[in-house]
């Protein structure tokens, strides 16, 4: 009685297994209960065992292989929303790498187990078409997830190089920007440069025998006074900006202008006891010369 309890048991795991992996016909379903039933009359208590053992590690494969899709469609969507790579980052890419080198070890590690149990079951008196059906479907799920797998790495590979020339295209135009923004700065110093030197003016204040002294002009008994030869010393000269000089002290009761700057461009004040230089039009009384003298005795 027990030994029939136990293949009555079997009998109904095995019926189980093959009705959830396969769609026959009345026909089919029958001649499949035949088989089942001449195995089991035949079959031993070891057998028995072996044969659940083996259907227990068939409907794990079964679980493991419809999980394993799941893990495989998450790494998909991750690759396919629009521009995730970017801006997940490089940590990110790295980590579905590995994930996808993980996922493809577990296949292979699957399909091991399925060669072996199928190398097992073809050895057992119980095996069944209904048996060997469920081990072919799973070997189709298995190539067919091994090869999303591979489609899966070429897409990240050619993300990452999409991902690497967008980089260095983003170097070179940064370091276009880089050069360009310096080239700016050099041209404005210049701009600014040249602009100091058209507005830089120069003024020498002294007595005639100072600006005699110092070859700013040149005079003489019967002779012609010459003003700013060649050789004259431009460091009597004070540098000033045309822009903001509009008052020059002269620290003396008496001033003349050496120099041709038009006379309705300035005026000479009496401020105290000395005199003051005041331009009243920068524009028009730099614009013979940047160079102005004063003769105070």
């Amino acid at each position: 009685m027990k030994k029939m309890t136990i293949l009555t048991i079997a009998a109904s795991l095995l019926a189980g297994t093959a009705a959830t992996t396969t769609m026959t016909s009345c026909n089919s379903k029958q001649k499949e209960q035949l088989e089942q039933e001449r195995a089991i009359a035949e079959a031993t208590k070891e057998e028995l065992q072996t044969a659940v053992a083996e259907r227990d590690q068939l409907l794990q494969l079964v679980n493991e292989i419809s999980g394993g899709m799941a893990e495989i469609k998450r790494i998909e969507n991750i690759l396919t929303v629009k521009n995730g790579l970017n801006e997940e980052g490089s940590d990110s890419r790295t980590q579905l790498q590995a994930d996808l080198a993980a996922v493809q070890k577990t296949l292979q590690d699957r399909r091991e187990r399925l060669e072996t149990l199928e190398s097992q079951l073809a050895k057992s008196s119980l095996s069944t078409s209904g048996l060997q059906q469920t081990i072919a479907s799973l070997r189709h799920q298995i190539d067919d997830q091994t090869a999303e797998i591979g489609t899966l790495r070429q897409n990240l590979a050619e993300a990452r190089q999409r991902i690497g020339d967008l980089d260095i295209r983003l170097d070179s135009l940064n370091t276009a920007v880089t050069e360009a923004t310096v080239a700016k700065e050099q041209i404005e110093q210049q701009s600014t440069e040249l602009e100091n030197q058209l507005n830089t003016c120069y003024y020498a204040i002294g007595n005639k025998s100072e600006l005699q002294e110092h070859k700013i002009i040149e005079t003489g008994f019967l002779r012609k006074t010459k003003l700013l030869e060649s050789d004259f010393d431009p460091k009597f000269f004070t540098a000033a900006d045309k822009r903001t000089l509009t008052r020059i002290d002269l620290n003396s009761d008496k001033a003349e202008l050496m120099t041709k700057q038009p006379e309705d461009s300035y005026v000479i004040e009496e401020v105290g006891k000395s005199k003051v230089l005041r331009i009243t039009n920068p524009d028009k009384f730099w614009n013979l010369s940047n160079y102005l003298v004063i003769k105070i005795d």
